[in-house]
């Protein structure tokens, strides 16, 4: 059952509620500023933060503290972002923040969702404007059955782990997730019922609302554009701008430019006609009209700027093995959009650790595969530090998520896969899971089918009375100004087979679960028609790694021999990786992972491994067989006897000294630097240690005597 209560804690927020799932429990806060900023877009920031507390644990760096957010905190505070976002009623730009504060885990029920939850509640019962409530759920399929929030552990054996949320009207608001290549059919009936889970969640909600909700405040949107200056912009800019729009020859850059450079030509004229009109009202109706334009452009003539029809492609070239020194790499262009993937294998030790609170809280606990992200500033020709922020960091999750389904079960390698965008104009995430699938291939990863992405989009006309969507079309291979100007950015990762990765961002405040699945529809549409371009440069992964390929081995040792190689404090196996560059990786109880490099590297590790154990190699001792030795130490249990110099002293117990009872070895006049003959009996099963015995031999016939010192 999923509990909420307010009232209690945090008392200062605007609004605060706890929602409980399980053990498991969020509090969320929201609070916003009395007055308006200057910026024309909403400020709303969504901080989640993991404590360790609430997993009864205390972080494990230096300071024993919760430091920056990790990953997965960025991650989950996208998706209460996003869902909560698009429901904040337009013109509203006071700086909102919300906390989400996770106050206990029990380690089955992921916290994500209830904070989405949390979030929602929080602010329907605040005084902050907004058009909510929004309720989220994740949905999973076991075997044949769909599962609404299923714990961690069902998640593990799940082929669907999809976050949906929704509002009223059985409307999608955000989707975030990924599968193991899902058939279309499954994953429309699983969101089908996902979206039907979400509305009982929202009549709590209301409910709640309506109890102890506190009425909405008054705010001021901005004002309306005197119509004068609507109509002169209008005037001077109609003929110009479907020009610009309607010209196919015109890329990013110089379209860009073109409307750039009209918009200050407009504002000029207007200021001239009206010169008690401001600039920045001016070039805010340019850039309504622009948006208008290019809006009725699709809708009305289904036409698009760059010549295209709804369903086109742009068109897509790809290459691979780009780099000999690589070992993998691809380059994926679809129009202006351009990727550089490469692959690098490294030994298991390279794995992501994750540490005990995020796998509490849904983190694999080590991850073997790792797609990083990169959008360097001059991929849309502007200057910066670049750097990885929430959005990188975001598409880098949704394109590994996209390629993770493809991958083999087990792995000899840790694999980073990097994507770099050279070129952006739309869809950078879904061209890195092409880039990488290409990338894989090259390297000969065993895929298990290539993967590819495409991003689709939305516009549509609303009902200003009731907002329904009177009017829509659908977008395939979406530009980047479509993306800005439209209505949904619907990222989809698939297969052949099915759906491995999906993201929706939803700018309306809901759209209708039919558009969902016309979106899903025309997504796997477009996948199928880019992997069949894709195959035409590499169809299969190669046989075989390159030439420049790590080489990996597997080392079967004994407990004695193990403790040999490790040297003390691991000494050995720093000192191969320090002049071979070969890490040696424990498996198990007696197996070790040689990884090297290259074959050269291999060779001189073994060598070296083969000195190490040969300089310290036992001799093999056989059952049953006698052996004489030196006592080099009298103990009160025993003597420890010698039997080879290569060989660690054996205790020979006094029990075993003598057919009669002896309590010290001095009773029988052994001494230091005697020789004595044993009996050996192979290793303790216990305690892996040597047993001999003298006792056995002076009531039998002694057949052959070794001497393992002479």
């Amino acid at each position: 059952n999923l509990k909420f209560r307010t009232g209690q804690l945090a008392r200062f927020a605007d609004g605060a509620a706890v929602a409980e799932l399980g053990d498991t429990t969020v509090l969320v806060t929201a609070v916003c500023q009395k007055q308006s900023g200057s910026q024309s877009f909403l400020p709303l920031t969504v901080d989640y933060r993991q404590k360790a507390a609430a997993a009864g644990r205390i972080p494990t760096n230096f300071l024993r503290r919760e430091l920056g957010p990790t990953e997965k905190e960025i991650l989950t505070s996208r998706i209460i972002d996003r869902s909560v976002r698009p429901l904040f009623p337009p013109g509203f730009c006071y700086n909102t923040q919300l906390v989400c504060n996770l106050l206990a885990v029990d380690g089955i029920n992921d916290p994500d969702v209830i904070s989405i939850n949390a979030a929602s509640a929080a602010l329907a019962v605040s005084d902050i404007p907004w058009n909510g409530p929004v309720a989220a759920v994740r949905v999973g399929i076991l075997g044949e059955d769909v599962v609404i929030n299923p714990t961690r552990r069902q998640l593990q054996n799940s082929s669907l782990n999809i976050v949906l949320t929704g509002t009223t009207q059985r409307k999608v608001v955000m989707l975030e997730g990924e599968g193991d290549r899902v058939s279309l059919y499954k994953v429309e009936n699983a969101l089908s019922k996902a979206v039907k889970a979400t509305q009982g969640i929202i009549e709590k909600i209301k409910a709640l609302q309506a109890a102890v909700g506190k009425p909405k405040r008054e705010f001021d949107p901005p004002k309306e554009p005197p119509q004068e200056v609507v109509d002169a912009v209008q005037s001077f800019a109609l003929n110009h701008v479907r020009d610009i729009l309607y010209n196919t020859e015109h890329d990013k850059i110089s379209r860009d430019q073109a409307l750039r450079a009209l918009g200050e030509t407009i504002v000029k004229n207007v200021k001239e006609s009206l010169p008690d009109a401001e600039e920045g009202v001016i070039s805010s109706c340019y850039q309504a009209f622009v948006k208008k334009v290019l809006r009725d452009m699709i809708l009305d003539e289904e036409r698009r700027c760059d010549g295209r029809g709804l369903t086109d492609l742009r068109n897509i070239s790809c290459a691979v093995d780009l780099f000999k020194p690589l070992h993998g790499s691809a380059l994926f262009q679809r129009g202006q959009t351009q990727v550089l993937c490469t692959v690098t294998f490294d030994s298991l030790d390279s794995a992501v650790k994750s540490d005990p609170i995020a796998v509490m809280t849904g983190a694999m606990k080590e991850k073997n595969f790792m797609l990083h992200y990169e959008f360097p500033p001059y991929a849309t020709n502007e200057t910066g530090k670049g750097g990885i922020g929430r959005r990188e960091m975001g598409h880098g999750a949704l394109a590994e998520r996209g390629l993770k389904a493809i991958l083999p079960e087990e792995s000899e390698f840790t694999t980073r896969l990097t994507s770099e965008v050279l070129e952006s104009n739309g869809s950078s995430s879904m061209a890195s899971v092409c880039g990488g699938s290409l990338a894989l291939m090259d390297a000969g990863v065993q895929v298990k089918e290539p993967a590819a992405g495409v991003a689709i989009g939305l516009v549509s006309r609303t009902d200003p009375a009731t907002g329904n969507i009177t009017d829509h079309k659908i977008l395939t291979d979406l530009l980047g100004i479509e993306d800005y100007m439209g209505d949904m950015d619907f990222k989809m990762a698939a297969t052949k087979t099915g759906l491995t990765a999906l993201q929706a961002d939803i700018k309306l405040p809901g759209i209708p679960f039919f558009v969902v699945i016309k979106a899903l529809e025309s997504g796997f549409a477009g996948v199928k028609q880019i992997l069949e371009i894709m195959s035409r440069t590499i169809s299969a992964p190669r046989k075989s790694m390159k030439p420049c390929g790590p080489v990996t081995e597997k080392l079967v040792l004994d407990h004695a021999k193990q403790s040999r190689l490790v040297g003390i404090g691991g000494y050995n196996l720093r000192k191969l990786k320090s002049e071979t560059g070969v890490t040696i990786t424990r498996i198990d109880e007696g197996s070790f992972q040689i990884f090297a490099p290259n074959i050269d590297a291999m060779g001189e590790a073994k060598e070296m491994i083969e000195k190490i154990l040969e300089d310290q190699r036992e001799p093999d001792l056989e059952f049953g067989s006698i052996y004489t030795g030196r006592i080099v130490e009298i103990r009160d249990t025993g003597v420890m006897v010698e039997l080879h110099p290569k060989l660690r002293p054996i205790l020979l117990h006094n029990s075993q000294l003598d057919q009669r009872k002896v309590s010290h070895a001095t009773s029988l006049g052994m001494e230091v630097g005697q020789e004595i003959t044993v009996k050996y009996f192979g290793r303790d099963p216990s305690t892996g240690n040597h047993r001999i015995s003298r006792k056995v031999l002076q009531s039998a016939t002694v057949p052959l005597i070794r001497n393992l010192t002479s």
